[in-house]
């Protein structure tokens, strides 16, 4: 299973300023991902004002299933948040708040998603259910700790069995590299030994986006993309990440 974390800064380049929809479709088809995990959708792109800018990915990705949340000024025309794109079916979905007291809206967006995963060369691909939860998380350092360990309470993830798949991944800011080590880890998540640096997107020098799994999952392979159209189409480059079923 192929899954691309990317904040795709509503779509307008780091550089250059500008609204391009199609750099960002350009660089996500190239890894050809089974699930996306966005980051910062707008409601409505430039080049259309009904049209739902995360409809509009759908389309041009080739995944059919979506569900978007706006967490940050959900009720004006230019709202952003959070949206899951998958190739298959997404049974249910939730938005939980993260946000802490007079901080910036903040979310964690639950997918339950039933994949077709492949145990391995000459195994039958079979169904499993997947938890995703996509996470975009605040500036301060201690906002993100509360946060995780707000989403790691939250009904949904408490009540998953530590045998549960799970993939929790996203923008979630974290400028040290130590998220993992300090919250993830002891909930049980594995990440990776290196973080791979994914911000700003010309030249990163910053870990900000991060996977992790729990469960009958493993990370075969986790890497920022190299494409050269990554580094001006969002501020962030995507990860791309390769999992595996236990």
């Amino acid at each position: 299973m192929r899954v691309i974390i990317y904040n795709i800064h509503k779509c307008i380049g780091a550089v250059d300023r500008r609204y391009d929809l199609s750099r960002i479709v350009d660089v996500i088809n190239h890894y050809q991902p089974d699930v996306a995990l966005l980051q910062e959708v707008v409601r409505h792109g430039t080049v259309s004002s009904s049209a739902l800018q995360v409809d509009i990915l759908c389309e041009a990705l080739g995944l059919s299933h979506r569900v978007w949340v706006p967490n940050v000024r959900p009720q004006e025309s230019r709202a952003y948040g959070n949206a899951i794109l998958s190739r298959w079916p997404i049974v249910d979905s939730e938005n939980i708040d993260l946000t802490i007291g007079p901080k910036k809206r903040r979310s964690a967006l639950y997918a339950k998603i039933r994949a077709q995963v492949n145990s391995g060369a000459g195994a039958k691909p079979h169904t499993r259910t997947i938890h995703f939860f996509n996470l975009h998380l605040g500036l301060s350092g201690i906002e993100r700790k509360m946060q995780l360990r707000k989403m790691l309470g939250s009904r949904r993830m408490s009540h998953l069995s530590a045998s549960s798949a799970i993939l929790v991944a996203g923008d979630m800011n974290d400028v040290w590299g130590s998220l993992g080590r300090q919250v993830m880890k002891p909930a049980g998540f594995r990440g990776t030994q290196r973080k791979p640096k994914t911000f700003p997107a010309y030249a990163p020098v910053r870990p900000l986006d991060s996977v992790y799994v729990r469960g009958a999952l493993h990370i075969e392979a986790l890497s920022p993309s190299r494409l050269r159209s990554a580094r001006h189409a969002s501020d962030h480059l995507p990860l791309i990440a390769d999992i595996g079923d236990l």
